[in-house]
């Protein structure tokens, strides 16, 4: 799949796989012309519509040089990765196809190829895997996944790869999409019609099991897609199904069940549907079903923190089991080309609806099981209008977003924990983009969050400890956002790109966490002021011969943190002091020749807590921020070689270093996060052979060497339930027929 857009427009697409392309909506003038793709030469070219339409055949050639795809999330207009004035890092679906044969869980694939982002716990829960040591925002083609009303952390396993097209992170505290993203935002962006046939079909099968001591491992998943064009109509559907086995350490234990991978069955079916009025009106409908469950015939065996790991032995669970029962998403979009003043519009509707169960616990008076239900719905309005300033180039994006977000966190046996939480936002804004004499490009924005969130009366949930039962008389909490950004970038050589930027973003607390333990009787007493993150960045990207080379510098403040801690008790108390958090990031790849590819990327961060509130870090007092915020360092690296034309050999290197920045408490352990983490490093091995023009044989191993090892949750925790080890070798081999 390539990439094509026009030069100094909003106007883009991709290829299908044939490499037929169409651009519709085009005014009449002279272009140029961006064509290109990983593995691929760049193409640009002139192209003149002042007599109308054009048909165009080009061609390019393979070439060791990496040319980044046109990506749209950044500024919600398509614009060339490497000339855009942040840290934007796109899997393409190229690189997204070759994780997935490792593994198919999202989590683990986005862990193992996005730096900064820290890495998976191997369960469903996503705590701790933050984005440069702050809040990420979870989308699906936009719409919001996370919710930060009551942080289940379930929400980056929420859709399926097979439904995925590509991956877009934006890094740094960004406000484009509204409240969570306080350190980056992971848009998944859905697979796409292939509009060169009325029909065409992908199947795909694969077994799944440890490769040692494999017994009650096995499991298996199976995936089809449908995709077509029918005069006006283009079309894509697609359906998954995967069943895994017992999960194993390198030891060959069971790995504790607790939230466990395995076991479980995950359904997620797809579909889009787009209707061409003309060239210049289109509309779309967009949905998404992703559901996983557990049951288990395992149950947890404690270990002891630090000696031996908690594993899985034979018994019955409490309760129901845990799980995500459903996340719905569904989109409805208009798109409008060259309307008023060349004017392209955007107007979607959409909701999201998601409900997940956790596991049974004795922390409640007669035990119990909590649960989140959020339902969102939102409308988004995006215009974006070209203009010449001077000799500049220029285009506006503006528009509002509404989105309505009712969260709550209830038992499975109906008592309250969390009410429900309902929150309003609306939010105009508007960004400007110039390009300057073709060197330098020029970006600024505001935006203007007006948000209220209606609590309802409720009496706090009596714990087993006796706590709770307290009245807290409920209310409207009401706060203004105004979040800025600017940056600059030259792209005059392709040796040296370098950009600078600043940008806001902002994150409300955990409200639920909050209030359902809160020692206030009222709403309107509670310090729930939102989080505003500043974000300051410097990087560059080049390509000198057969080298490509990015990185970067950041440094993300803000006057109030949302940081949680464990108090004596072992209950988490959000802090809300000063934070400064800053970090490293580098990528590099060396393309020796058309059949040998090879590079690495870095990521380093730190962050302080300035407890004492006089500007400083460096006080007795400052805290470093623990392990559900700061990543170890982390290095990944890959080989890829292709020994003969239809057989493609990945090798992949993963390092997760040490952090040791706490003292024992007073009961001679660890507080909740921070464990000292050790530090680990595997093989993973990914090999696909075309054994016809339709037939692909893959086979993926995670863990190559069988280690037997820990992740760093497993040591930040600091407590015996989670010291777990993580998956010994497991392997997925399977087949893909295109039809």
């Amino acid at each position: 799949m390539l990439t094509v857009a026009l030069e100094g427009t909003p106007l883009g697409t991709n290829t299908n796989a044939m490499g037929y392309f169409e651009i519709t909506g085009i005014k009449s003038g002279t272009y140029t012309l961006r064509v290109g793709g990983v593995g691929y030469g760049a193409l640009q070219q002139p192209l003149d519509l002042t007599s109308g339409n054009a048909t165009l055949n080009l061609s390019l050639s393979q070439s060791q040089q990496v040319l980044r795809e046109v990506i749209v999330s950044a500024g919600r207009t398509p614009e060339a990765l490497d000339e855009t004035p942040a840290s934007v890092y796109v899997l393409d679906s190229r690189a997204l196809q070759l994780q997935s044969q490792i593994t198919t869980n999202i989590s683990n694939i986005l862990a193992q190829t996005v730096p900064g982002f820290a890495i998976n716990s191997n369960t469903t829960s996503n705590v701790g895997q933050t984005l440069r040591g702050r809040n990420v925002l979870i989308m699906v083609d936009g719409i919001p996944q996370s919710t930060p009303l009551r942080n289940g952390s379930r929400d980056v396993r929420t859709i399926d790869p097979a439904a995925i097209e590509r991956v877009e992170v934006v890094k740094g505290a960004t406000a484009i999409y509204g409240n969570g993203a306080d350190g980056g935002l992971i848009n998944y962006i859905t697979k796409k019609a292939d509009a060169s046939k009325p029909f065409s079909a992908s199947t795909s099968l694969a077994g799944t099991g440890m490769l040692f001591n494999s017994d009650n491992t096995l499991g298996g998943r199976v995936s089809q897609q449908f995709s077509g064009k029918v005069n006006n109509f283009d079309y894509v559907a697609s359906g998954t199904y995967e069943k895994t086995g017992v999960f194993k350490d390198g030891e060959g234990d069971v790995i504790s069940p607790v939230y466990g991978l395995g076991e479980t069955k995950m359904y997620n079916g797809f579909g889009k549907l787009g209707y061409n009025f003309s060239e210049k009106h289109r509309v779309e409908a967009m949905y998404n079903y992703f559901g996983s469950g557990q049951n288990s015939a395992y149950v947890e065996q404690l270990g002891t923190y630090g000696e031996t790991p908690t594993t899985g032995v034979k018994g019955e669970h409490l309760g129901k089991d845990e799980g995500t029962r459903y996340n719905h998403n569904a989109q409805a979009r208009y798109v409008g080309k060259n309307l008023f003043l060349n004017t392209d519009l955007e107007l979607s509707t959409y909701l999201q609806s998601f409900y997940t169960v956790y596991g049974w616990t004795s922390y409640f008076e007669n035990g119990g099981q909590s649960t989140i239900k959020s339902n969102k719905k939102g409308i988004r309005l995006s215009l974006n209008t070209p203009f010449e300033l001077g000799l500049a180039k220029a285009n506006l994006t503006y528009g509002v977003d509404y989105l309505n977000d009712v969260t709550s966190q209830p038992l499975v046996d109906g008592r309250t924990w969390v009410p429900e939480m309902d929150l309003k936002n609306a939010a105009p804004y508007a960004q400007l983009n110039l390009n300057l004499n073709q060197d330098f490009i020029f970006k600024a924005g505001y935006r203007y969050d007006n948000v209220k969130v209606g609590v309802e009366d409720f009496q706090q949930l009596v714990l087993a400890s006796g706590a709770g039962g307290e009245y807290v008389e409920g209310g409207t909490l009401k706060f203004d956002a105004h979040t800025f950004n600017v940056g600059l970038r030259y792209t005059g050589m392709e040796a040296f790109k370098p950009f600078i930027s600043y940008s806001q973003g902002f994150s409300m607390i955990d409200v639920g966490r909050y209030v359902r333990g809160a020692k206030e009787n009222f709403i309107s007493q509670m310090d729930l002021e939102p989080v505003i993150v500043n974000n300051y960045e410097a990087g560059f990207h080049s390509k000198l011969g057969i080298v490509s080379f990015s990185g970067a510098y950041f440094i993300s403040t803000s006057k109030l943190g949302a940081n949680l801690k464990a108090n004596a008790d072992g209950v988490y108390e959000i802090e809300r002091a000063p934070e400064r958090v800053q970090g490293v990031e580098a990528l590099v790849d060396v393309f020796v020749s058309d059949k040998i590819t090879f590079g690495a990327n870095v990521a380093y961060s730190e962050g302080k807590a300035d407890i004492n509130n006089n500007s400083a870090y460096s006080d007795q007092e400052d805290t470093y921020l623990t392990g559900l915020r700061i990543p170890p360092i982390k290095i990944t690296s890959y080989l890829n070689v292709k020994p003969v034309e239809k057989l493609n050999l990945n090798l992949q290197w993963i390092y997760s270093g040490e952090r040791d920045r706490f003292e024992q408490n007073e009961k001679g352990g660890y507080s909740s996060g921070e464990g000292p983490v050790k530090a680990f490093d595997i093989f993973n091995l990914a090999a696909s052979y075309q054994a016809t023009d339709k037939l692909s044989l893959n086979l993926g191993v995670e863990n190559l060497l069988d280690k037997a090892y820990y992740l760093p949750q497993a040591y930040w925790y600091g407590r015996d339930d989670n010291f777990t080890r993580a998956n010994g070798a497991r392997f997925q081999l399977g087949l893909s027929y295109n039809w």
